[in-house]
């Protein structure tokens, strides 16, 4: 399998100060799908510049309220059901390949802003890392579950 059956994307783990994880809940869902940000690279743009800009695209939360903490050494894959390829990203994709970065938030609960231009999500909440994997969509389980052993230190 190649790279090319998997679209290029990053999500960031975003942690407060009590080491709680930024969570949102998709707008485009009738269940209670929740996920950290996450978003595709655009031509020419770099992992981290992404990075920063799907979470203030999708947070409202502007970069200089974001330090970087760690990166995942690897690009995480997760694979979309058969019945939701055809209906996403115009069926190109198999799944998703994604950087993924470790952050902490510097700012303040105001600094949220989830009523963005073309918002995603319609709720959004801080939750302990453990709670993770019980709220994300099944397919993207073992991508978090990675994500939380990886950085467990943080956590």
């Amino acid at each position: 399998m190649t790279n090319t059956e998997y679209r290029r994307g990053v999500g960031v783990m975003l942690l407060n100060a009590d080491k709680q994880v930024w969570v949102g809940r998709r707008i485009d869902n009738t269940d209670e799908a929740w996920q950290m940000p996450q978003g595709g690279i655009d031509a020419g743009e770099q992992p981290w510049a992404t990075a920063l800009r799907e979470l203030e695209e999708e947070t409202g939360i502007p970069p200089h309220l974001v330090e970087r903490v760690a990166d995942h050494p690897e690009r995480l894959r997760y694979d979309l059901p058969d019945e939701l390829r055809p209906h996403l990203w115009g069926g190109k994709w198999r799944g998703q390949e994604q950087d993924w970065f470790l952050c902490r938030f510097l700012g303040r609960q105001s600094d949220v802003n989830i009523a963005t231009a073309h918002p995603e999500f319609c709720d959004w909440k801080w939750i302990d890392a453990r709670q993770l994997p019980g709220i994300i969509v099944p397919f993207k389980r073992d991508l978090y579950r990675c994500l939380i052993e990886h950085w467990a230190e943080y956590l």
